[in-house]
């Protein structure tokens, strides 16, 4: 290289959190290199692959007003408030407790004014409206997810294209296929630069005196999936970007960074059976199938295996991946009927389905594409029969808890239990995508990352993906990219405060 390397900042990694600890550092002073692996053209890290919500607390719809375009119609929707209670207990339920409070608080009680900081870069936000107006019976007005109600404009991709631009803007360097390989640390164990290979040149130091790491998990990676996560996970699918592969949450923990979270773990969701391997850009997050509430899902077995109304989606689909992925051959098959049509997600459009005028016609269909893996079409029709005569009366109202369930079976569907009984019938088939994995670097409320004694290692932050401690079994919509951006900000913060010391 004609041109030595040297930043005050490196942020290593190029999605939601690595650009708001970006932004943040350079807010605070600093000079701020990105190290982004992928080309310009792959850029962006998980960010891209997402829908853009972002779960954060606020006291009323006037909070959200503040935020919101002049075109969103406040008076068409049912948001409630979101306390920051609310969202403490979410996090808690959701993980079995095993939370880190600590973290916990930060995330929370810091969210809303996080969002608020990211609007002033230029970030819109607007109601998370899908193509599902499902609609309070009582007041016909369209029903928001409570702490998910509201989205980027544009969701991921251009929540990713914003911050590049105001990145860009405010003199942040971006080099891109340039993967970070290691650290650099000086005789009194302080940072001084980092290792990466640029384009085909390897051992390239850039050095610095701080570094944040916000370069995701290990998802990507089938070797250590395998590992950490089991065998049957090797060849599972990637919901998005193929970066991801580890290289730097290992190279932290040996220069003796401490874990945390739980490593066989992570956020996985029902995606259509004929994804991609890995996030395609133009897809996006449009591989998702979660509107399983609304019908059920069996197995190659032809057996349901899970409660598909236990909650509302998005705080049950990280987990329902997982359980598609402990069924035969890693599949399952969303089963509806008619009543469903207008609830399925627009989503879903990019999917064939099975169609048929009967169950006994659908389930004839389904045995001509499974057979050979052990489903049977007498098994679906035993299954649908089954569940239709469990089903218990009441009002079906998608927009509440509304208790329609079924009794006597083994697992019981606990809310939205209709029969299905009014043509076409429709069946989906699903795989697990994997997103990020739970267990990571251990960090404190300052982000910065703590070595297996406790201590501080100098000059090192660390956001997001890589992080761990926040999340177990579960996961809330929209708490991911809220943590890498509270935590990406709090990082860049102490990032361009520790280079300003040195």
């Amino acid at each position: 290289m004609s041109k030595p390397l040297d930043t005050d900042v490196v942020v290593i990694g190029a999605g939601n959190a690595a650009l708001t600890a970006a932004l943040a550092a350079r807010e605070a002073g600093a000079a701020v290199t990105v190290l982004e692996r992928a080309p310009e053209e792959l850029r962006g890290g998980n960010t891209r692959f997402t829908g853009g919500i972002f779960r954060f607390s606020y006291p009323s719809i006037d909070a959200l007003s503040e935020l919101l375009e002049d075109d969103e119609d406040l008076s068409d929707v049912i948001v409630e408030p979101y306390s920051s209670d609310r969202y403490t207990d979410d996090l808690e339920r959701l993980s079995g407790g095993r939370n880190d409070p600590e973290l916990t608080r930060v995330l929370v009680d810091s969210s809303y004014d996080t969002v608020r900081w990211l609007q002033s870069f230029g970030v819109r936000w607007e109601f998370a409206r899908t193509a599902v107006e499902a609609r309070s019976n009582d007041t016909g007005k369209l029903g928001l997810q409570l702490g998910a109600a509201v989205r980027t404009r544009g969701k991921g991709p251009a929540l990713s294209e914003t911050l590049f631009a105001r990145a860009l803007d405010t003199g942040v360097e971006i080099l891109y296929e340039s993967e970070a390989t290691g650290f650099r640390f000086s005789d009194d164990g302080s940072l001084s630069g980092v290792e990466m290979t640029r384009g085909d040149e390897p051992g390239v130091i850039i050095a610095c005196r701080a570094a944040v790491l916000g370069c995701g998990g290990f998802e990507s990676n089938s070797l250590l999936r395998g590992r950490f996560l089991g065998e049957g996970w090797s060849g599972v699918k990637v919901r998005g970007t193929r970066f991801n592969t580890g290289e730097m949450l290992f190279a932290a923990l040996e220069a003796g960074a401490d874990r945390a979270g739980d490593w066989s773990e992570c956020h996985s969701t029902p995606i259509g059976a004929d994804s991609p391997d890995f996030g395609d850009l133009v897809l996006g997050a449009a591989t998702n199938r979660l509107s399983y509430p609304y019908g059920i899902m069996i197995n190659l077995s032809g057996n349901r295996f899970a409660d598909e109304g236990e909650d509302f989606k998005l705080y049950t689909y990280a987990k329902m991946g997982v359980e598609i992925m402990r069924q035969p051959h890693g599949l399952a098959i969303q089963v509806f009927d008619d009543k469903a049509t207008s609830l399925l997600e627009e989503r879903y459009e990019h999917t064939t389905p099975f169609r048929s005028e009967t169950v006994a016609g659908l389930a004839d269909e389904l045995e001509r594409a499974y057979g050979q893996l052990g489903l049977t079409g007498a098994s679906v029709v035993e299954t649908v029969d089954t569940y239709n005569a469990a089903v218990q009366g009441g009002a079906f109202d998608p927009v509440v808890l509304d208790g329609l369930r079924t009794s006597g079976l083994l697992p019981e569907k606990t809310n939205w239990a209709q029969t299905l009984d009014e043509p076409p019938f429709t069946a989906y088939p699903v795989t697990a995508g994997i997103t990020f994995t739970f267990g990571g670097l251990r960090i404190g409320a300052d982000a910065a990352v703590r070595r297996s004694d406790g201590e501080v290692m100098p000059g090192v932050f660390a956001t997001g993906e890589i992080t761990g401690g926040f999340f177990f079994e579960n996961y809330p919509a929209g708490a991911g990219l809220m943590r890498g951006a509270v935590f990406g900000r709090i990082a860049g913060q102490g990032a361009a405060k520790a280079a300003s010391r040195r």
